[in-house]
């Protein structure tokens, strides 16, 4: 029998040939077999057929993600994603861990040799995240319920030193006063109350957009229901409410990091400062996805 490269397979039937690989490795493609790393293809063989399967939601971008994690895919936009956006939401917040670092929790459950002695809790939080982002995914089209937004918080933050504190009440709300950037937030008697407040008023918009979006970001922080944790879980929430929404959603690396936190300490009066921060988020997002060809909406 002869057999043919990704490649020309992938010419032949006018389909990218990530596509290809993935329909290689999944088994679809009957009689492809490795040699090494290169896949071999029955010349005569044929594209499977399409499934007539229910989509996980109109989202091209949500259901790669989906497709991706279910599959365990590596080396693609959920691998990317799952790496990124926990490296960059840690880093903010002070973990060490480098990316090379939080690459190899991910896919080897290793940190990789080093030299440095490394924070547990670094290690635990990142693979907690890394969880995190697998719950946005598979609740991305819920609606977002205080329920949802205790459930990130518990599983960001357990196991963790924070989380054999009796008063650090893990997947709970705070239950001491505390502070962001040096300012006063809601008190933990008031939380219940305001968090109830800020998802009715942000439940009422029928049809959100980014600007919603990145609203409800800033209220969810100015309350800063948790003890800790509070940016990563409200990232993550900003990350789900913009695949529920059509809308592609950003990433906050570390270079933008002194732009987010000013956009956030001035939203009240200049709203264009974190607006335009996340917009350049989303650029670098988008840029991404053109690399994995995948299409969004707006």
């Amino acid at each position: 029998m002869s057999y043919t490269s990704v490649n020309e397979f992938a010419k032949k039937w006018n389909v990218p040939e990530r596509t290809i690989r993935n329909y290689c490795a999944t088994g679809k493609i009957k009689g492809a077999f490795l040699t090494g790393k290169t896949w071999n293809i029955p010349e005569d063989a044929a594209l499977p057929k399409k499934e007539n399967k229910k989509r996980f939601s109109d989202n091209v971008l949500l259901n790669n993600l989906k497709e991706q994690k279910d599959m365990k895919l590596k080396g693609g936009i959920y691998h990317r994603t799952q790496i990124d956006l926990t490296y960059n939401s840690n880093r903010i917040e002070g973990s060490k861990l480098t990316l090379d670092q939080t690459r190899y929790i991910f896919e080897t459950n290793t940190i990789g040799a080093t030299k440095e002695s490394v924070n547990v809790d670094d290690i635990i939080e990142t693979s907690n995240h890394f969880r995190c982002i697998d719950l946005i995914i598979d609740k991305a089209m819920a609606k977002l319920t205080e329920a949802l937004i205790k459930e990130l918080h518990f599983l960001l933050k357990s196991g963790t030193s924070d989380s054999r504190k009796d008063w650090f009440n893990v997947g709970e709300y705070k239950k001491l006063p505390n502070e962001v950037g040096g300012n006063e937030t809601c008190h933990p008697k008031g939380v219940p109350a305001k968090m109830k407040e800020i998802l009715s008023d942000y439940h009422n918009i029928e049809k959100k957009n980014f600007q919603d979006i990145i609203n409800f970001h800033y209220q969810f922080e100015i309350v800063h229901p948790f003890q800790d944790g509070n940016g990563r879980v409200g990232r993550l929430i900003m990350f789900k409410e913009c695949l529920a929404n059509n809308i592609v959603p950003f990433i906050i690396d570390e270079d933008l990091k002194l732009f987010y936190y000013r956009g956030l300490q001035e939203w009240n009066h200049i709203k264009e400062y974190l607006l335009d921060t996340c917009l350049t988020a989303q650029d670098n997002y988008k840029a991404l996805l053109r690399y994995f060809e995948i299409e969004w909406i707006n």
